[in-house]
């Protein structure tokens, strides 16, 4: 018998908390906030997602896109402006799903 030690690298996990609107709450079983792992604003919802299936219609197109009627923000900037869906996201990053407002 061989004493052999085995090194695991693990990758660290990124975290962020995704704020919902009031409309997308009763999705979420109620939550204002949700914490979610990802490394890109798309890998966030798609996790999202993946935990509240009732979401998906609501965020995403049937390509996996953001609807358009749908604004997402990491930590106040509006990701329009930024790499959009593969816009990067770091641990304890704060994600505002907004749906657009439109009036007359």
């Amino acid at each position: 018998m061989s004493n052999t030690t085995i090194s695991v690298q693990t990758v660290p996990s990124t975290t962020v908390v995704v704020r919902l609107p009031t409309v997308l709450r009763a999705q979420a079983d109620g939550q204002t906030t949700v914490n979610v792992h990802g490394s890109t604003v798309r890998e966030v919802l798609h996790g999202l997602v993946s935990a509240y299936p009732g979401l998906g219609a609501n965020i995403l197109d049937e390509a996996g896109d953001l609807r358009r009627f749908v604004n997402i923000y990491v930590d106040d900037e509006d990701i329009r402006f930024m790499d959009k869906l593969d816009t990067v996201v770091a641990d304890g990053d704060e994600v505002a799903i907004l749906p657009a407002v439109a009036g007359g």
